[in-house]
Order: structure tokens, then sequence, then C-alpha cells
């Protein structure tokens, strides 16, 4: 098995900085994070599944007070050696060890695609949420990530559970007492479209290449190049032509304050 920086393995899963043919999906990963890093972020917050933990470090750069979960005991070990300002805890996701209204933030990005009980996540996450509190979730929208398949089919991607569209995201947070749900996309920017028109697309491209395990050196060339940047972040409704074409589906939501 391929090995990452200090003995962590390279799952195919697992999303790393630093890996040439991962680039794409790094970047699109990293632009979420970007998105949450706003300037003014401040506060506790708790990244459920924070896998290498270069999301959760740039959490923390941006101005959080972050606590890192995973239930892998190598990335949280890994976690703690490369990115020591961030408190690494290993954990089941549905039994935090947080203590009630304690968080201002749950972040879980790219996570709830891989959870056996999502409904028993989302309540835990209200729970450790201070009142106001937001969540954050991000996942592949199951139209352009899986074409095909249906709602509840299982994924041919063994890692995943399950995976979404854009209409079952707000519900399922609502269903445990979140307020004020709203569901964002993740589009490829103008510039990464344009070369996806000209050339195809770069997810499919990419599968094509690891199916022949043949890297066409302009594919390379077009994934080495990706930086956050080449995506965009837009508001959508749940069902709708734009939310079906979204690459990502984000869902955000907030505590009750009383």
């Amino acid at each position: 098995m391929q090995v990452f920086e200090e003995g962590l393995p390279l799952t195919g899963e697992r999303t790393v900085p630093g890996v040439a043919r991962e680039n794409y999906w790094f970047r699109r990963h990293e632009a979420v994070y970007n998105w949450i890093a706003q300037p003014g972020l401040a506060g506790t917050l708790v990244e459920a599944g924070s896998g290498e933990g270069y999301g959760a470090e740039l959490l923390r750069s941006a101005g959080a007070q972050v606590v890192a979960v995973d239930y892998d005991q190598p990335a949280v070990t890994h976690l703690r050696n490369r990115y020591p300002g961030v408190a690494g805890m290993r954990a089941n996701l549905v039994e935090l060890p947080i203590a009630d209204d304690s968080m201002d933030y749950l972040v879980s990005l790219q996570v709830i695609e891989h959870l056996w009980d999502l409904p028993a996540f989302f309540r835990e996450a209200h729970r450790v949420l201070r009142p106001g509190g937001q969540l954050i979730v991000s996942t592949p929208n199951r139209l352009t990530f899986s074409p095909g398949l249906g709602r509840g089919q299982k994924p041919t991607n063994p890692f995943h559970v399950e995976e979404f569209d854009a209409g079952q995201i707000a519900p399922l947070i609502r269903a445990a007492g979140f307020l004020d749900a709203h569901t964002f996309g993740l589009f490829a920017g103008p510039q990464l479209a344009a070369c996806e028109a000209e050339r195809g697309s770069i997810v499919q491209r990419q599968v094509d290449a690891i199916l022949a395990e043949d890297w066409p050196d302009e594919l390379l060339a077009d994934v080495i190049g990706i930086t956050a940047a080449h995506f965009e972040i837009r508001v959508i409704g749940d069902e709708s032509a734009v939310a079906d074409s979204s690459l990502d589906l984000i869902g955000v939501a907030r505590k009750a304050d009383w």
C-alpha cells in the first residue's frame, strides 16, 4: 500500500495534500474549507471525521479553536504530529467525547456518506453545539458522482454507505432539530468548466486513466494545475436542475437559541 508522510496509508478515499494525481479532489475539498474559513471565524469548532487534518489546520489558522475527531487511530496520530495546534481525538462520531452545548461550530466534510447511522450523528451534532451554534456538512452529489444510482441504492464506491441528492440534505438535518437548514452546491468555476467543455469531464478522464493504468500527460497537467479557486459555491434550492448539476452538496443549519 502506498504511504503518505509519517506512515499514514493512502487508502484511495482519504484525501491528502501533496499527491499530484489526487490534486483535483484535494482542491475540491479545500474550496469548501476556504469558504468556511472566512475572516472573523472564531470560537470553538469540532471537525467530525478530520482525516489527514489539513482542513482542521486551515480552520484553526483562520481563528477557530479546533478539536479534530476521527475514528482511525493512524489518522489521529498523524494529525497530532503534523498539526500540533489542533487537538486530535479518536472517537466514534455518534459518541463524541465533547460536553453538551459547548461548541460554536461542528464541521464534517465528505463524511456523512460513510456513516451507518446518520440520524444518530446529526443528533450528536445537535447535542454538542451550543444554542445558536452552526452545523456545516458536505457530501458528494449522488447525481453527478454516481450517475444512474437511485436513492437508497448501495453505491459502487466501497467506502460509501449511501449517497445523497440535494433534496435529501436539509430534511435529514431538520429531523435532528436544527433550524434554518439550507443547501449549497459546489460547482466548477468558469475556467474549469471551459476546460471540461473542451476536453471532457475531468472526473471521468481520471476514472478512465485509473482503469487503463495510464495517465496521459495532458490529464496530469490539468489535474496538477487545479486550485481551490477553480471552484465556486452557490446557494441552491433542494430540487432544481441547478442543484442536480452540483459536484458536492453543502448543508448549513443552526441550533435553536433557546
